[in-house]
């Protein structure tokens, strides 16, 4: 299946990364790809997520969460239109590192439109994975000097 991957290392703790990635209200002030995010971070919600992948229109989706687990994981599930047609499951993973950690942002894609779609977004949603995963490690890594 079609993914798209970036991950860094981010000098923070998990937990200061994880508070940076679920401040969904400060998401405006910092977040370069992922300008919205609302809703419950719990498994089995509905979230409403806006992003502005570089040069391409802002899109607004409603994935559920499919899983939680602070201050590891946390996944979605979206869809364009119906299942099936073009799903994207979306994955933020924090590995911890001596005295820092790995940040990954990776999208499977699935569906009977998936290449078709991927080859009309990938390469722009690359850019925003690496911009939103830059913009991340600067603020956890400020956050983290100042305590």
């Amino acid at each position: 299946m079609p993914t798209i991957t970036h991950s860094l290392a981010i000098a923070a703790p998990p937990e200061t990364v994880w508070r940076v990635l679920t401040d969904f209200a400060a998401y405006p002030e910092w977040n370069p790809f992922i300008r919205e995010i609302s809703g419950e971070l719990l498994p089995g919600a509905r979230l409403t997520v806006r992003i502005a992948p570089p040069g391409r229109s802002a899109m607004t989706f409603r994935p559920r969460v499919l899983e939680v687990a602070p201050p590891r994981t946390f996944r979605w599930l979206g869809h364009l239109f119906v299942p099936g047609l073009f799903d994207g499951e979306h994955r933020f993973r924090i590995e911890p590192l001596q005295g820092q950690c790995r940040f990954t942002q990776e999208e499977e894609f699935r569906g009977v439109l998936a290449s078709l779609v991927l080859h009309w977004i990938g390469a722009a949603t690359e850019r925003g994975f690496a911009a939103m995963n830059a913009a991340l490690k600067s603020r956890a890594e400020a956050l983290s000097r100042t305590g």
